[in-house]
């Protein structure tokens, strides 16, 4: 395994699904699931994470050559899908998940929650498919599962150490730092249609950056 190539992968998996993003998601669900409860949640979410991770990892290749799908239809599938969860946010609409908190929420509703924002997190997914199809390479995709499956490990660890301040961290300040957060997440959805569109070929975006 490459240091360097691996270094890279996991600085990009990093910043589209590490604590930063992911600890917000968790501190919703900690206002309504007690310690124990969170931390069982964050078990199963996060090894349905890495399964899903490693499945699209490995198969990237064939996945995007039987659906005959392009990285730029990729990219902008994947961007278009996060802007409007990003949106949602900012307005405060969670989408993909239940309109109200159950009564007596368990394990179930916690990992159904966390399933748009951190198991299958379209930015993520988008850019586990493209990094790992980037090189045709058996050892390349390893490296870049590699790279996820840390991300992956980090953020649980951060859930499970920080569980009871998620808890009692305030419920307004969970809906400003999640519209805060929702405003910077749409600004990376728009980035990613954009550089779809660049790899389209499409005029006049070539010198965006």
């Amino acid at each position: 395994m490459n240091a360097f190539s691996y270094s890279a992968a996991f600085i990009t998996f990093f910043s589209v699904v590490g604590p930063p993003k992911v600890l917000l998601a968790f501190a919703g669900l900690a206002q309504v699931h007690p310690v124990s409860q969170m931390r069982t949640i964050a078990l199963l979410s996060s090894g349905a994470a890495v399964l899903v991770g490693l499945v699209m990892g490995i198969t990237a290749p064939w996945l995007l050559n039987v659906f005959h799908i392009s990285t730029a239809a990729l990219q902008l599938a994947g961007g278009v899908i996060f802007f409007i969860y990003a949106v949602g946010l900012v307005l405060g609409l969670h989408l993909g998940s239940n309109t109200a908190h159950q009564d007596a929420p368990d394990l179930v509703s916690g990992v159904r929650e966390l399933l748009m924002p951190y198991v299958v997190s379209p930015l993520a997914m988008t850019a586990v498919l493209i990094e790992a199809a980037a090189r045709d390479s058996f050892s390349w995709r390893s490296t870049v599962v590699g790279a996820y499956v840390s991300v992956i490990a980090l953020d649980l660890i951060c859930v499970l150490l920080l569980a009871r301040v998620l808890r009692r961290t305030h419920h307004a300040t969970i809906e400003l730092l999640g519209r805060l957060l929702g405003l910077l997440l749409a600004a990376v959805g728009v980035d990613l249609v954009l550089d779809g569109l660049s790899e389209l070929g499409v005029p006049g975006l070539y010198l965006r950056k």
